[in-house]
């Protein structure tokens, strides 16, 4: 087969949809007999995933590698920056973190003086890494690729192009008006060398009948010098999972969901609330349940719609004790605590898990000043932080007396150590499959882990269920997420082929 070159999609801005093209090419490239892997320099994102060898990365390369069949890997997202504030980040460094860096002192300090990191030096060894064993290399770039006073700082974008020798595909987002402006403006604000790098052009997310934008294409072409490779429809059908805060931002609400009772809805009996927390991290726990058509999942942080919930789940967070300080103050935490004494099943995962014990203690302020809270008091446990993070694939089996014949699957990310408190039994939810327990079961309406992803398990979401098992429709069948993710890979690979010259952008990687 040809060798390809690699391949960059660039933005003109945040969410145009970089990532989910990035995964269509992957299992496009997957179909057609390549061997394909992606790739991002650097990413901002709190939704992160374990490696098989026990780093951390950005979620949506782990989606990416998936797409493409293969494992995933630090050398794919080798610079993982974690929010904690709106000025400071937890900076992952090929999988591993580094500390935590004040923004300013990142974008404008970076690589001045002999003590500081070469991080364009490590993202371009990752990517050579990388290339040196699976090709096309499918990189994904961040933002705009036109932040002038950015461009001296630049890890991820055209600066990477050029050490990669990429063709560069810029993806525009017709849906948020602008597209004209916003691709020739790109194009126009590169440098020479750069503007050469772009050797064509994506028209994402666009609305109506694809005639109607024809002499648009025509003229887009005309103004910017690089062919339009494709003008791709939006879609609400297909169902990819994601990192980024914007797709946080458009999960369904329980009054949204309430709205659509009659049809997306319609005979969901159970209903799931997320409890929306401020630094809500690795809200891709729940995609299985939000596509499973026995359950009814919204996210909210309203009293009304907890106490309403058959199912509450506390979810992942990069700040346990803010969050719970927050939980407390908002009525959430009284509010869960009541759900579950009338009935409701309480689960917490990672940082809920350490919210739902009796305390959260942080003595050598890892997360912040706050040195101790109060827990919810529904896991007799104590959780005590630390700087050292967890990070692991896991496999598990259930509690003894409900074992399934197959091991669950997950992942863990997390700082802080859990424990029983004062002269509490250990009941551990899960036994891994490295001899370590993990977990606190109470009963089967109030348990917590640390395991990421369990909720991809069929097995443990029937688990959950079995208290309602009279609820449910005897026709309804356990759902195969894995499977179902497979076939939304497949259905995008579709779609992006159907609208986009896949011939013409061979020629591209070819030539």
């Amino acid at each position: 087969m040809a060798n390809l070159h690699p391949v960059m999609l660039a933005g003109t801005g945040s969410d145009v949809g970089k990532s989910i093209l990035a995964t269509a090419l992957c299992r496009i490239f997957r179909q057609d007999g390549y061997h394909p892997a992606p790739f991002k320099a650097q990413n901002m994102a709190l939704n992160s995933y374990a490696t098989p060898d026990g780093l951390e990365i950005g979620r949506a390369q782990a989606v990416q590698a998936e797409a493409a069949g293969i494992p995933c890997c630090s050398d794919m997202n080798p610079l993982l920056l974690k929010p904690q504030s709106d000025h400071t980040s937890q900076v992952v460094l090929n999988g591993k973190p580094i500390g935590s860096r004040d923004a300013y002192d990142f974008w404008r300090k970076r690589g001045s003086g002999a003590s500081q990191i070469d991080f364009r030096a490590e993202v371009c060894a990752a990517f050579d890494r990388l290339a040196s064993r699976y090709q096309p290399i499918v990189m994904e770039g961040a933002g705009s690729i036109s932040e002038l006073n950015l461009r001296h700082t630049d890890l991820v974008n055209l600066p990477m192009a050029r050490h990669a020798q990429a063709d560069v595909i810029l993806v525009g987002d017709i849906d948020r008006g602008g597209v004209f402006a916003s691709v020739y403006g790109s194009i126009a604000l590169q440098t020479p060398e750069d503007r050469q790098l772009i050797k064509g052009i994506i028209i994402n997310k666009f609305r109506g009948d694809l005639r109607l934008f024809d002499e648009g294409r025509r003229m887009l072409q005309d103004i910017c010098g690089v062919p339009v490779l494709g003008v791709v429809p939006f879609f609400k059908d297909i169902h990819i999972e994601e990192e980024d805060s914007v797709a946080l931002a458009q999960k369904p609400s329980s009054r949204q969901a309430t709205a659509g009772a009659s049809s997306a809805w319609q005979g969901r009996e159970l209903k799931v609330a997320v409890v929306m927390l401020r630094h809500l991290s690795n809200y891709t726990d729940f995609d299985s349940l939000e596509q499973d058509p026995r359950l009814h999942l919204f996210y909210t942080n309203n009293v009304d719609d907890i106490l309403d919930s058959d199912i509450i789940i506390l979810p992942g967070t990069k700040s346990t004790l803010h969050d719970l300080y927050e939980l407390r103050r908002n009525g959430c935490a009284q509010a869960i605590v009541r759900a579950h004494r009338e009935g409701a099943t309480v689960l917490g995962i990672c940082g809920g898990y350490q919210m739902l014990g009796v305390e959260v203690c942080d003595p050598h302020h890892v997360e912040g000043d706050i040195e101790r809270l109060p827990g919810l008091g529904l896991l007799p446990t104590t959780t005590t932080m630390s700087g050292d993070k967890v990070t692991r694939q896991v496999e598990a089996r259930l509690l003894p007396a409900v074992a399934a014949s197959s091991p669950l699957v997950g992942y863990e990310i997390h700082m802080g150590a859990t424990l029983p408190f004062g002269d509490a039994q250990p009941r551990p939810l899960l036994h891994l499959s490295d001899g370590r327990q993990d977990g606190y079961f109470v009963d089967a309406k109030c348990m917590g882990t640390y395991v990421h992803g369990i909720l991809d398990n069929a097995q443990f979401v029937d688990f959950l269920l079995q208290p309602y098992a009279d609820r449910l429709d005897e026709r309804a069948q356990p759902f195969d997420y894995r499977a179902f993710k497979e076939e939304q890979y497949d259905r995008l690979a579709a779609h992006v082929r159907q609208y986009v010259d896949m011939e013409r952008l061979y020629q591209i990687l070819s030539v």
